[in-house]
């Protein structure tokens, strides 16, 4: 067996391990490398494969991050089935048009505002050829063992994070991988917690905060004095969310402190259509994380959804304290960028970010303290109050990495994916210091026999 990795390594973005054994070749995640412009452009560069010589991709989970590319690969010439249980295919069933009608727009507006260097701009792939893309998708569910070909085994293992999202170990007649994918919070306010995971010969763990503990500290508590102090000033609440988890942990959050008469009863606007189908789902999936059908249904009814640009619009416009929840995460696209222009130049407001931030993002530069970010080809200045309310994140840190590394007897190698070099490198020396396991942080392209 040999592995290529091909994506989440040096950054968060773009997980992509290419398994090759005997003759068939199989994907594991498919993603798009997002953040910094030297990694963007990776998605245009040639693959180091024939997608058409690919016989199966798998996902581990729905973000775009692990299933953006999926439509790319399809469009270059795959033609075989992309796996995955039936949440995560339901949320790709939004995420991955979405990715391409936010593709053509920003080609569209770059094209008539000269923003690109290309004459003219094009989409990495459209609404359309994502929906086709869609139809290669197959389901699986959790702990079913899956033979595709003579040789190959695997199953899939809740790893919390997000609706769908699994651990992945596969098995040939020499030895196994596991690949943690994105590793839910044992203490998370919305999912159950990761499963253990059978031992493998071999383990790919992410590592988006592999240097870091989560604060032992009151996030609703944080989360109630910064809606109170942007209420005092009369302002405007932005909160950048992904449309998948964060979106829906922060409603969750939002109406229990309305419930507990801690915050205002201020009117929540969630602008993210994506978003709010996303949120229906969790109803479907009562098994996968710890919310009632009441207040799932809370979550949904007692938020104001906008769905038309009109509406969104309007948003830009509003003279009372309110809270805006809106796509993306790490600001990097979508109908948020709008609210920052509208917002961020007034110290009434605040911009909200829940949880990690990617370099290169316009999330890591308000984080970080800019006093401008660059939206649609100008700058923006920041008068605005910006929080980042990290104990929101829907990642393990690094206990909860190294606890869930337990379960493993004594792996022969662990690859250390999918964060900085900074906090892949801490997770490897922790991984060494408690273990005793040979751990390393592969290179982008780097192979290896196992």
């Amino acid at each position: 067996m040999r592995i290529d990795f091909l994506g989440g390594t040096g950054t968060v973005t773009g997980s992509k391990y290419l398994l090759t054994h005997e003759g068939r070749r199989l994907l594991v995640d498919c993603g798009l490398f997002q953040g910094l412009k030297q990694l963007r452009l990776r998605n245009w560069d040639a693959l180091p494969f024939d997608a058409s010589a690919i016989d199966a991709v798998l996902l581990t989970h729905a973000h775009i991050d692990h299933s953006g590319f999926v439509p790319r690969l399809v469009k270059l010439g795959f033609k075989g089935k992309v796996y995955c249980t039936a949440a995560t295919r339901e949320l790709c069933e939004l995420l991955l048009p979405d990715s391409g009608r936010l593709q053509e727009e920003e080609a569209d507006f770059s094209n008539r505002h000269g923003f690109s260097k290309h004459k003219p701009a094009l989409p990495l792939y459209t609404e359309q050829e994502a929906r086709a893309a869609l139809k290669r998708f197959e389901c699986v569910s959790f702990d079913e063992e899956f033979s595709p070909w003579p040789g190959w085994s695997w199953r899939l293992v809740r790893a919390g994070h997000i609706l769908g999202a699994g651990s992945l170990r596969v098995e040939w007649e020499q030895g196994s991988i596991l690949f943690s994918g994105d590793l839910g919070r044992s203490d998370d306010l919305v999912m159950r917690p990761p499963q253990e995971a059978a031992p493998a010969d071999y383990v790919v763990v992410e590592s988006t905060y592999g240097n870091r503990l989560h604060l032992d500290a009151d996030t609703l508590g944080e989360l109630a004095a910064v809606i109170n102090r942007t209420a005092a000033r009369g302002g405007v609440l932005v909160v950048p969310a992904f449309a998948v988890g964060r979106a829906q942990t922060l409603l969750y959050c939002i109406q229990m402190l309305k419930r507990e008469g801690r915050i205002p009863d201020m009117p929540v606007y969630l602008n993210s259509p994506m978003a709010a189908d996303a949120t229906r789902l969790y109803k479907a999936h009562l098994d996968e994380h710890r919310m009632s059908a009441e207040q799932c249904a809370d979550m949904s009814g007692k938020t104001i959804i906008v769905n038309t640009l009109e509406e969104s619009k309007r948003l830009n416009t509003l003279t009372y304290p309110s809270i805006i929840v809106s796509a993306s995460g790490m600001a990097t696209g979508g109908r948020v960028l709008h609210h920052l222009k509208a917002y961020a130049p007034d110290a009434r407001n605040t911009i909200l970010f829940a949880g990690f931030q990617a370099a290169g993002t316009r999330g890591a530069t308000l984080v970080g303290g800019a006093d401008a970010v660059k939206i649609h080809g100008t700058y923006v200045p920041v008068r605005a109050e910006v929080a980042n309310l990290e104990t929101l994140s829907a990642h393990a840190d690094r206990e909860q990495l190294l606890a869930w590394l337990s379960s493993q007897k004594t792996p022969r190698r662990v690859f250390v994916t999918h964060g900085e070099p900074v906090a892949a490198d801490a997770l490897r020396l922790a991984v060494e210091e408690r273990y005793g396991w040979p751990c390393t942080v592969p290179d982008y392209r780097e192979s290896r026999e196992l």
